[in-house]
């Protein structure tokens, strides 16, 4: 900036439902002119000059992904990590099929991300696990738009047991959903992506693929094999201008952790037994991540955001790890 004679600066901060924007507001000197500062959840520091200061303030400034009027597919849609992924991509024009098992919760996410952003929605029940459920996506999507861009592979959930304590059936229900369901998704759309000459596809992993707890086997050995497949479906792709990425999940504040995480944790941790789950979520925090904190759903969907964008040019056959620095968390 041309200006040097910086006199004050004043630090605003606005909440959105599920959004953070950090908003430093400076005037210089007599000159009558003002400047944003914005931090958003998509990685981006951005400065504009402008004479305004209404304007300014009403101004929305975000990192420009090159993602508008794609097309994403987002697995495990409706709540948690799922959904704030589909936020994300919808506050940058992206449009979106959005995939869960409950009718209701999806049907009522996604009018919320149309009302709110204007992009167009295909919600479609279903269950991941079924071996044609994929296709059948794919194919019905394809009355609503020309292809399918962004690939989010997000549905499965936690599940907790060693290898002794882990009965086949949720071995086999476990990798129904969490990895052959992956596969079946990325098979489905990558020879429309390969036509179109472009494509990316983030799948949802564990940091315990790369770090595994004994507590959380099943999960863990799992995600190891998200991470290979991920790697081996990149290299084998990169060339026809697609990008895969994986991400390596720590522990994020989400229903799905509450749910299938938290009663095991009270049963290890009987001193915690008694105290609420925003509560043991603090104290895990604390304890086992060293950023001090659970992770956000909305951290998540800004790392998946950068590596679904065309921002991304170079990163492929990687599992970012988004863990809080943590290696484990139970």
């Amino acid at each position: 900036m041309e200006e040097n004679n910086l006199q004050a600066y004043i630090s605003v901060t606005r909440r959105e439902p599920g959004r953070d924007r950090n908003l430093l507001l400076t005037e210089f000197g007599h000159s009558g002119r003002f400047a944003i500062i914005l931090h958003h959840q998509a990685c981006a520091w951005k400065c504009v000059i402008s004479d305004d200061i209404t304007l300014m303030k009403q101004q929305e400034i975000m990192m420009d992904l090159g993602l508008k009027d794609k097309v994403a597919l987002v697995t495990g849609a409706s709540t948690g990590i799922g959904f704030s992924i589909c936020e994300e991509l919808a506050a940058h024009g992206v449009h979106l099929v959005m995939v869960a098992r409950t009718s209701s919760r999806l049907e009522d996410a996604a009018n919320e991300l149309t009302r709110r952003y204007g992009i167009t929605t295909f919600p479609l029940a279903g269950d991941v696990a079924d071996a044609d459920f994929p296709r059948q996506v794919v194919q019905q999507s394809g009355s609503h738009f020309p292809g399918i861009d962004l690939l989010v592979n997000n549905a499965g959930r936690a599940h907790t047991g060693t290898l002794l304590t882990t009965s086949d059936e949720d071995w086999e229900a476990m990798t129904a959903t969490k990895f052959t369901a992956m596969r079946r998704f990325c098979r489905e759309v990558i020879p429309g992506m390969q036509q179109r000459g472009w494509g990316r596809i983030v799948n949802i992993s564990s940091i315990g693929g790369l770090y595994p707890n004994p507590p959380l086997t099943v999960s863990h050995a799992l995600s190891a094999a998200i991470n290979n497949l991920t790697r081996s479906i990149a290299l084998d792709v990169a060339p026809l201008g697609i990008l895969v990425n994986a991400i390596g999940v720590g522990a994020v504040a989400t229903e799905n952790w509450a749910k299938n995480m938290l009663p095991n944790v009270r049963l290890r941790r009987p001193e915690l037994a008694g105290k609420t789950d925003q509560e043991i979520m603090a104290i895990l925090g604390k304890e086992k991540t060293p950023v001090g904190r659970f992770g956000r759903p909305e951290d998540i969907a800004a790392i998946a955001a950068f590596l679904l964008s065309a921002r991304n040019q170079f990163v492929t056959g990687h599992t970012v790890e988004a863990s809080g620095g943590a290696d484990r968390f139970m």
